[in-house]
Order: C-alpha cells, then sequence, then structure tokens
C-alpha cells in the first residue's frame, strides 16, 4: 500500500534533454533506460548488433532513441524522440531534442510539453551558443526545474575545476537570463552517460561530487500541476466541441447537451459557480462525465464534458472559468485572476519555425487553445541575441530567432500570461497559404 501511494505522489513526469550537438543527449538517455532495465530484451539484442557491425567494442546507447535512418547513419538527432518508462515509483515520458541549430524549432515543440529539462554540456567544450540558444528556449517555455548536466566528466579526468568552472560561467548567464533562485530550480550534476557515472549509479570516480543522482532529482522533482503552486491554478477550460448524442430511443439523451474538453488548468466541482466565455453569462455545473460515467469533480489534464444547469449558446474556440470569488461577473473581471484577460491584441515572445520570415504584410492565423482566429503582425518591438541577451531591433524574424511581436486579432481570445498558465498563455502562428505552423508564441 506504501508503495502504491508514492506512485501517486511522484504521478508522471515529463522532462526533456536539450543543448549543443554531440553533448550526449541521446547517450544519457539510452543509459538511463539501461540502468533502470527499461530496455526490452529483443531492443537490446538489436542495438547490440547494430553496434557490433559498426566495429564497437561497447554498445552505443544513442540507438535506443536516434528512430530515424538519416539520424543512424549521421549519429545525430533531427527530430524529437519520445520514451517511456518506470523506475517503480514514477512514471516518466523523456523527450530528446536535437542539438543542431536548424532543429530548434523541433526543441521548442518538446519543450513546450516540459516539467523538467536536463541541459547537457560538454566538459570540454563548456557553454556553446546553442546551450545558451536552448537555456533561453526553456525560461521563455516556462520550464522552472533546470538540470545543468556536465557530461563527458571521463573525458577531462573527472576534473572538479572543470565542473566548478561551467558551473559559475552558467549561473553568469542565468543571471542575465532572469533564472533567479526564486522562481526557478537550477542543479548542477557532473556525470559520464557513457560510463554511467552520476546517472542512475554513483560511480566511483566522483568522490568529490555529494550531490544526487540525476535519477535521484527525476524521482522528486515536481511535475505538472504537482506542486504548490499548481493548487492555486485558476479553473480553464477550453471548449473542443458540444456534445449532442443522436439516440432517439434514449429518452435521458433527448435533452443532453455537453460540453466537452480538457481541463487546462484547476479544478471544477458539480455545483460551481461558472463563467461562460465570450457571453459572460453566469451558470452553475449540473454534472461532470468522463466516458459516459458521472464525477464529483475533476482535475488538470482530465477530458471531460461538463452539463450546465442554464441553456447557453457556446462552441468550439469559447472558454467556462470559474466566477469571480464572490461569484459575480462583476469580481472576476476586475481582476481577482478567476478570468483570463479577454483581448483581440497579444504582446507575445516568438520563437519562428520557418525558412520563409515573418513578413509583417501577410495574414496569419493564431491558433490558441481551441480558437482559431486571423490575425496581423502589429509590431516586432525587438530580437534577442541569445548569446548576449541583447536586445537588438527587427524589421523580419528568420528561422529560429527569438523575438518580442504584437498581433491584431480578428475574434478575441482568453489568455493568460505564460508565466501564469502555460496552456493559455501560449499559441502557435500559421501560414495561411501553406498552413504550415510557421511560428510559436508565449504570451507576456
Amino acid at each position: 500500500m506504501a508503495a502504491l501511494e508514492r506512485i501517486q505522489d511522484h504521478g508522471l513526469l515529463r522532462f526533456l534533454t536539450c543543448g549543443s550537438v554531440d553533448d550526449g543527449k541521446s547517450t544519457l538517455i539510452g543509459r538511463l533506460l539501461y540502468d533502470t532495465r527499461a530496455i526490452l530484451t529483443d531492443t537490446l539484442a538489436q542495438i547490440e548488433r547494430t553496434s557490433q557491425r559498426r566495429g564497437l567494442s561497447a554498445v552505443d546507447l544513442s540507438l535506443l532513441t536516434d528512430g530515424l535512418s538519416a539520424e543512424r547513419e549521421q549519429g545525430i538527432t533531427i527530430d524529437v524522440a519520445y520514451r517511456y518508462f518506470s523506475t517503480g515509483t514514477r512514471k516518466y515520458i523523456i523527450a530528446d531534442a536535437p542539438g543542431h541549430e536548424q532543429y530548434t524549432r523541433n526543441m521548442v515543440t518538446a519543450a513546450s510539453t516540459a516539467d523538467l529539462a536536463i541541459l547537457l554540456v560538454d566538459a570540454r567544450k563548456g557553454l556553446s551558443v546553442q546551450t545558451r540558444r536552448h537555456a533561453a528556449v526553456c525560461h521563455l517555455l516556462g520550464i522552472r526545474h533546470l538540470v545543468v548536466a556536465v557530461n563527458k566528466m571521463d573525458l577531462v579526468e573527472y576534473d572538479r575545476a572543470v565542473f566548478e568552472r561551467i558551473r559559475a560561467d552558467f549561473q553568469d548567464f542565468a543571471a542575465g537570463l532572469g533564472l533567479s533562485d526564486t522562481t526557478h530550480d537550477v542543479t548542477f550534476v557532473p556525470m559520464s552517460a557513457l560510463n554511467g557515472d552520476m546517472v542512475v549509479d554513483r560511480g566511483e570516480a566522483l568522490a568529490w561530487y555529494e550531490g544526487p543522482t540525476l535519477l535521484e532529482l527525476l524521482e522528486t522533482a515536481p511535475g505538472a500541476h504537482g506542486d504548490a503552486a499548481a493548487k492555486a491554478e485558476q479553473f480553464r477550460f477550453p471548449i473542443q466541441w458540444v456534445c449532442r448524442p443522436q439516440a432517439s430511443d434514449d429518452p435521458e439523451l433527448h435533452d443532453y447537451r455537453g460540453f466537452s474538453g480538457r481541463i487546462e488548468s484547476g479544478t471544477v466541482q458539480v455545483g460551481d459557480r461558472i463563467l461562460a466565455l465570450p457571453a459572460w453569462i453566469e451558470t452553475k455545473v449540473k454534472a461532470i462525465h468522463i466516458g459516459g460515467q458521472p464525477l464529483t469533480s475533476a482535475v488538470a489534464d482530465q477530458s471531460v464534458t461538463l452539463l450546465l444547469e442554464d441553456e447557453i449558446d457556446l462552441s468550439r474556440g469559447d472558454m467556462l472559468v470559474k466566477a469571480g470569488s464572490n461569484g459575480s461577473t462583476a469580481s472576476a473581471a476586475n481582476g481577482d485572476g478567476a478570468v483570463p484577460e479577454v483581448t483581440k491584441q497579444l504582446d507575445a515572445m516568438v520563437c519562428w519555425f520557418a525558412e520563409t520570415p515573418l513578413d509583417r504584410s501577410r495574414k496569419y492565423t493564431i491558433r490558441h487553445t481551441t480558437r482559431s482566429t486571423r490575425a496581423a503582425v502589429g509590431e516586432i518591438a525587438y530580437k534577442l541575441d541569445v548569446n548576449t541577451l541583447e536586445q537588438q531591433g527587427a524589421e523580419k524574424l528568420a528561422m529560429n530567432d527569438i523575438a518580442r511581436v504584437s498581433f491584431r486579432l480578428a475574434q478575441p481570445v482568453f489568455c493568460d500570461s505564460y508565466a501564469k498558465n502555460r496552456a493559455t498563455g501560449a499559441f502557435v502562428i500559421i501560414d495561411e497559404a501553406t498552413f504550415d505552423t510557421v511560428g510559436a508564441g508565449m504570451v507576456v
């Protein structure tokens, strides 16, 4: 029983490995899976054969995540690779992000759902431009728990001075980036992913390091909606679908009208006062259903159907939130935090994904939660130099640029700042001509 309680308390942790090219991200994940015995026998046999064909004396653990043929041929990571494993006390979803600058957009995708990031640094090279870029992206995407893993310590003879120098360099960079001790948790770990030192087992080569191993950090890290801040999250329920079952032979379903979607944050109970946006109409939750079964309450990340006491005309893209602290729509609108901002203008930090530059004369589509609306670019306030953190003037954005941009929208969206709510503070930008996703934004 105690073991079951530990699993429930620790919950699911989504994390990613990031950093520059050849810093050992794929090897680190392979080592985690190998040393926690999370690799199937046939999979292990396959990578052993591949390693032998390449003339290697040991198993190449990076092959566990490099699934594309081009990745295996070149020995690099191109697309994000996801792996799942469990240690008995916790379940994990790992995202292995590519290190090349041209694949930064893939890294942004992985970071958007991560609760923790492992930023690898090659002990021989120290901080590179791409290391700084990935750290900046992790900060922009609201990842509050960061492990700086100084890898390949075996290639510098496990020299403590090397580790301390890299730690000091990163702390100086983090101060300029805004990674403060009060808002972020940054931990430094020396390791050798190739040999396994300080990954799952401590090994014997880093006796001078007295901190936790990487796995010990992962076992105790807060998951999504799991720390103290998450308990104060406001209820956000973007409507995905209006559920009207067509079953004329069932009288109970004749007047059934539910609103289906995923709870992005907060909790809801039967009887709660609810405000429907953009109608600004208040009602109460009459019932909560999941898979056809009734619930008395529901929490973040659950996909449910809510039935309301009053008939309100709502559709996909609208949102249900809690009414204000005293139950009135007036108090909700006056800033007690229960209601997001309803706006036709977005000011955001944007990561540009496309090879075609951002064109201020073109129209784009903004997709925010379940709502899509046409948008025009207002202005580019500045572009961020991720190496120096300098704010530079810009008239356009090239691929992988990060900048502060404003948009004018055809329809209102219901948003919070990204720092307060990652779900309602994020959006993607779509090219209307090609339907390609060309950028991602975080509301400031």
